[in-house]
């Protein structure tokens, strides 16, 4: 059963007439295109990170023309879903100052949401609640929510590039370390699926105000930790992880 917190966004338009965009994406792959992938490597281990355009212009040198960034955010919390996000920016509507969403400040986050969502050819998040987590593991969890997100992308996207992971996709995909410090689109869909679950964890702190979950978003913070240990595990905490289990048994 899709989550019940699915949303998706899209206007169908690209900015192109349907002939010319047909077009676009029917360009043969050239040899220079299809070695551009290897043209651009990941950065070297202690190399500044800098995020960018450069790993969807590789993706569009080979004829793509709907590159889609995935992450997910959420993924060492305690409490509550994985959440993700799937984004097709407009490479004709830019958007300043995107970058990971563990590097901006919440104001900024909100700001870049508001215009990803505005601007973007599509977008969707998605999500896979604690219970589906405990039953899969937090790592196939997290794989299931963004594949989901890029399930329910209209427009479809024709490349992935992915955050750290591949997903089972038929298409064309990339996974970048540090994606979403490093791609443009990767660094978007950081933006929209933590925007979004920060303010489902509010939502969630009026009915379990015990855990202080306005403030710590579901992770391990020491009023959490504290209040697992005196009041126990709500039904949406996550119960195979050792912080919620270690507690429920001291508990029992």
């Amino acid at each position: 059963m899709q989550p019940a917190f699915l949303k998706r966004r899209s206007d169908g338009a690209s900015g192109l007439p349907a002939s010319t965009e047909e077009a676009v994406c029917a360009l043969p792959s050239t040899p220079a295109a299809a070695a551009a992938e290897e043209s651009s490597p990941s950065p070297k281990v202690g190399a500044p990170l800098r995020c960018s355009r450069r790993y969807e212009r590789v993706a569009e040198k080979q004829g793509a023309c709907r590159v889609a960034g995935v992450d997910e955010v959420g993924r060492g919390a305690l409490f509550g879903p994985v959440v993700a996000a799937a984004v097709i920016l407009d490479p004709a509507r830019p958007i300043r100052g995107l970058n990971d969403s563990k590097q901006l400040t919440a104001p900024e986050r909100e700001r870049l949401d508001i215009l990803i969502r505005q601007r973007a050819l599509a977008w969707a998040v998605a999500g896979v609640d604690a219970g589906e987590i405990d039953f899969r593991n937090i790592y196939q969890a997290s794989r299931l929510a963004m594949h989901r997100a890029v399930e329910q992308l209209r427009p479809e996207a024709d490349y992935l590039l992915v955050d750290a992971v591949r997903l089972e996709w038929q298409g064309p995909q990339r996974a970048l370390i540090h994606g979403d410090a490093l791609s443009h689109s990767i660094a978007a869909a950081s933006i929209v699926a933590k925007v979004y679950r920060d303010a489902l964890m509010r939502r969630w702190a009026a009915v379990f105000p015990a855990y202080d979950l306005a403030s710590n978003k579901g992770y391990g913070a020491p009023r959490h930790l504290a209040a697992l240990e005196r009041f126990g595990a709500s039904p949406l905490h996550r119960m195979s992880f050792a912080p919620v289990w270690e507690r429920r048994i001291g508990a029992d």
